[in-house]
Formats: C-alpha cells, structure tokens, sequence
C-alpha cells in the first residue's frame, strides 16, 4: 500500500501488515518511517494512493472516517483528546451517544470501570484536572463503549513519565485480554514491544521487520537501531516533552 499528503512523495512505500482478530501489534521506528500515517490511512483520514485496506474482506481504503468507525475502527490518537471542562462520567457518555440501547450503555460502562477503575474512582472531577495517565485511560475507556473491533493507539505513552507509561499500557495487554484487538504505534520501543504480542518495525515507508515483542526485544539488530541506551534517553526525552512524532 502507498499513501502521502497532498502533491508530496509517497510517505507509504509499499506496507504490507495483516493482524488476525483478537491480535495485538505494536509498531516501532524512527521518525519519518510512516507510522502515523499508516495509522491515518487505516482510520480513513488519508485514502491510499495504491494498494487496498482490507478490513473483514472489504477494502474500506476510500471510506470517510465516520463510515470507517461504523466499521468498528476506533482510534485513539496522540496527546488529550478529552473534554477538560466536562466530567470523567460526562466524557465517557460521549463516547456512548450513538448508543440507542441505555442497559447496553450501562453494561459496556460497567465493563470499562472493571478494566479501568479510574473512571469510577474520578467520575465527577473534570477531566482537565486529571493527570496525563488518567486522561489517556479515559480516552481509552471512550474509546471502548463503541466496542470496537479494532482499537488503533496513536502514541498513547506521549509525555508520560515511565511508570505511568508503563501503567497505561498494562491495561491496554487487559482490553487485549477481554477480546479487543489492537494495533499501536509507539515510540517508547522498549516499552511498547514488551507490552505488545507482536512488533513491527517500519522503516522508509515499509515495514521492515516483524516477530514476537519479547523476542524482538532480543535481537540484536532490533537492539542496536531501536533500543540503545542512548535512543532510549532520546525517546524519553521527547515523550517528556511532548512533542509529536511520526
């Protein structure tokens, strides 16, 4: 598949990656490798200038995102996107407004609070006083009432501090567990492929590489382009920071 903005370059050169139902993927690489975009691509922000985007045996590549979240493709993307002056109970109802059914918006609440305590345990604080974590678990939880098919993570440790990156994701590997499948982009590589059941590498617009997240965790190219002492602070420094990577 290939993809790009406007009259630019293809940033997309030819990606091939297939996911089963129920797997969880994590894609690593360094800026400008595409990943966002395949990510854009995939949630019908960007249509694919060659190539499909199969989901269930149809090609939704030139779908509008509003068709592709009737699909059930759900994204959650990078920095806050909740509702600062709107309560964590108030956010999570606007997750639920295309749900006619109130028990079945009551039962998939009651879901996301056993997965994620903090929406119960922060119901009527606003979502704006809440910290990075919290707020990404929020959105997650959102995210999770349209019960979707396939949930995409755009960089959901981004500005968090390791441990409670290392938190958000652990109950992203829970909603993994509860049946969801998930596809992540992540640029704490360390971090993410632990988490994740597979990993891929992309590299100019492709993907690379691909294997078991603990394994590629192990190998030594993987170790020696992605997980060095010294990428390692550079990650965590941007994340610290905030700033928004590919």
């Amino acid at each position: 598949m290939y993809a790009g903005y406007g009259t630019g370059g293809d940033i997309l050169q030819g990606v091939d990656l297939r996911m089963e139902k129920g797997d969880y993927v994590c894609i690593i690489g360094p800026n400008g490798a595409g990943k966002s975009t395949l990510m854009r691509v995939i949630a019908g922000v960007i249509a694919p200038r060659k190539g499909k985007v199969l989901f269930e045996g149809r090609d939704i590549g030139a779908r509008r995102p509003d068709l592709v979240f009737r699909e059930g493709i759900v994204t959650v993307p990078q920095g806050r996107n909740t509702f600062p002056d709107m309560t964590v109970w108030e956010n999570m109802l606007m997750g639920a407004y295309s749900i006619r059914d109130r028990a079945l918006v009551k039962q998939r609440i009651d879901m996301v609070i056993e997965l994620l305590p903090v929406v119960a345990e922060k119901r009527h604080v606003r979502a704006g006083l809440l910290s990075g974590g919290q707020q990404k678990q929020v959105e997650i939880g959102r995210a999770m009432l349209v019960d979707p098919k396939l949930l995409i993570l755009d960089e959901p440790t981004m500005g968090l501090e390791p441990r409670i990156a290392k938190a958000v994701l652990e109950r992203v590997a829970l909603l993994r567990q509860a049946g969801t499948t998930i596809l992540m982009v992540e640029q704490n590589a360390r971090l993410g492929l632990a988490a994740a059941q597979d990993g891929c590498v992309m590299e100019l617009g492709r993907i690379k590489l691909r294997g078991r997240g603990v394994k590629m965790l192990e190998d030594p190219e993987v170790s020696r382009l992605y997980l060095g002492e010294e990428a390692g602070t550079d990650i965590t420094r941007r994340n610290q920071n905030g700033e928004k990577n590919e």
